[in-house]
């Protein structure tokens, strides 16, 4: 995905039913049109991240890691490093943070849009995280390895991570995915 297909699955993302994201979306839309290396980690005051939240096969837990420098539980994420392909940085991230092979797409439209601030750490100044979300499934028989970038990983029921710390846009996510459980058992 280039830059201009990334604008444009951005400006095509039907959000009415998801009004607490617009505001993200138009930031997101200024920062990709006003900042010429957006994808860099090394873009000040912002820059775009892409994540996932992997899920169980029967769909039942997904599974977190504890970020080692943030010190709480998260979804699987990371920089793009200059990909502006973010589905791709998404799945990478999440093979590279879970170990987990074989990660099925749900969706190849984002599941979430989100805006978080990041406190600075070392030579980073604060910033923000324009992170564009995925959720990845994950198959039946997925074993996960802790990489460096994690203190643990743990497979939680969403009423589980919502007893967490969670900031809200991840609070957000788990809801979604709470919900698609829910009409997925009431069409059953």
């Amino acid at each position: 995905m280039n830059r201009l297909a990334f604008r444009s699955l951005l400006s095509s993302l039907d959000l009415s039913t998801r009004p607490q994201e617009e505001p993200h979306r138009v930031k997101m839309l200024r920062l990709l049109d006003s900042t010429a290396d957006c994808f860099h980690r090394s873009s000040f005051p912002a820059h775009f991240t892409a994540s996932s939240l992997v899920i169980s096969a029967d769909g039942s837990r997904a599974l977190l890691h504890h970020h080692r420098k943030l010190d709480k539980w998260l979804q699987f994420g990371g920089h793009c490093d200059g990909d502006t392909d973010v589905l791709r940085v998404a799945q990478r991230e999440a093979l590279e943070e879970s170990g987990i092979q074989g990660l099925i797409l749900a969706s190849s439209r984002p599941f979430d849009l989100d805006i978080h601030e990041i406190p600075a750490q070392g030579n980073e100044p604060a910033h923000f995280h324009y992170d564009i979300r995925f959720v990845l499934i994950a198959p039946g028989n997925a074993a996960f390895i802790l990489s460096e970038e994690s203190i643990a990983l743990r497979w939680f029921t969403p009423e589980e991570m919502l007893q967490l710390p969670l900031d809200e846009g991840l609070v957000r996510l788990v809801g979604k995915w709470k919900t698609l459980l829910l009409s997925r058992s009431h069409a059953a």
